[in-house]
């Protein structure tokens, strides 16, 4: 931890943040130039690396991220036990795992092969698609929030706009370009399926979730986590929540997520198959709490091979429409924990803000409700 407390008075950090943003070569650049001590900017205060670590401080056999199911979705009889299953992971934990969900291995395993690819290409080749206008429905970059957080993470992320509707085809990168498009069908179909369960889940009617917007829009972050010289150090991801209504995550076999359970790190352990799916604080709000949008983080890679993971977060896609509570969820019993706000509104807030500050929760609950 010594690299903490190394005097900085000379240390011109916006200087650092900015020559490594202008390098267009990202995280895995630092790798490849054979560094073995990560730049200043990526260490974490003290506080935030105390509880890291490879291990979390789980209870055996208690609390672990659920592993739900979804054979027989379609048939009435196992339907109910799946939708009793996926609401009960939603209220307590916010994560949950999903197997038997209609996508077969194999195109799982050419999602992760074609993100790979990509982020393996030569420096010069990326480059052309390193920005950060957030208009661009494409584009590569290190660290979203990285000019205004307090220490940057270890990964590097390809970012395309799904939906509501899809970049032109030449836009997405050739080496990707199938991977990317075949995901996206997948995981537009699993999405409006899993949306129906999660409204279920709330008695509401299968369609009600659908018809608020929430699968409209679709953002891919295809992130790329290099081996780090000193994982002790910094993180991979720092701790957030997400701010979309629902998030499908595929990751490979390294590991690294975790999501916070009370004052523990509970680690979503890679299963063969499987999609982590965890709720945003869009849904949080909407559902008047009874589901929950909770932190999660993921830490650096400390192996040599990469740590490929990609997330499609499902959100509205028309800006001055209201949100807030959904009005069948509210009663004199359980008054709206949440006032109403623009999408718009929502969003603005979120893009001015660091990654692992105050959750969007905060901005619009009710004082007299907490």
């Amino acid at each position: 931890m010594a690299a903490t407390t190394v005097n900085t008075e000379l240390y011109d950090r916006s200087k650092d943040v900015k020559d490594f943003d202008d390098s267009k070569a990202g995280v895995k650049g630092l790798v490849d130039s054979g560094i073995t001590t990560i730049p200043r900017f990526f260490v974490h205060p003290v506080e935030t690396l105390s509880d890291l670590g490879r291990n979390s401080t789980t209870q055996p056999n208690t609390l672990v991220i659920p592993l739900i199911d979804l054979s027989g979705v379609d048939d009435s009889d196992f339907r109910s036990t799946i939708v009793e299953n996926i609401a009960r992971s939603s209220r307590d934990l916010g994560f949950f795992q999903i197997i038997n969900h209609g996508i077969e291995v194999e195109a799982l395993e050419r999602v992760i092969v074609a993100i790979k690819g990509f982020h393996e290409q030569p420096v010069d080749v990326k480059a052309r698609m390193y920005r950060r206008d957030k208009k661009s429905n494409i584009s590569f970059y290190s660290n979203l929030d990285l000019f205004h957080s307090k220490a940057a993470a270890w990964r590097d992320t390809l970012h395309i706009k799904l939906g509501p509707n899809l970049p032109e085809i030449d836009e997405i990168p050739e080496i990707c370009r199938n991977g990317v498009m075949e995901w996206n069908q997948n995981v537009t179909n699993l999405g409006e399926m899993l949306m129906g369960l999660l409204s279920e889940g709330l008695g509401l009617d299968t369609e009600r979730l659908k018809d608020m917007g929430f699968l409209e829009r679709r953002v891919m972050a295809a992130s790329y986590y290099p081996c780090c010289p000193q994982p002790d150090l910094t993180v991979g991801i720092a701790s957030h929540t997400d701010p979309g209504a629902l998030t499908i995550l595929l990751q490979d076999q390294i590991g690294g997520l975790q999501v916070k359970y009370g004052d523990q790190w509970l680690d979503v352990k890679p299963v063969p198959g499987a999609l982590v799916i965890n709720i945003g604080d869009l849904l949080q709000i909407a559902s008047n709490d009874e589901y929950r949008s909770v932190e999660h983080r993921v830490l650096a890679n400390p192996v040599k091979e990469p740590r490929i993971s990609t997330a499609v977060f499902f959100s509205p896609s028309i800006g001055d429409s209201l949100y807030g509570p959904l009005t069948e969820l509210v009663s004199l019993e359980k008054p709206p924990k949440y006032r109403q706000f623009t999408y718009t509104d929502y969003m603005t807030r979120f893009f001015t803000k660091e990654l692992d500050s105050k959750s969007l929760l905060n901005c619009y609950r009710l004082l007299d409700t907490e």
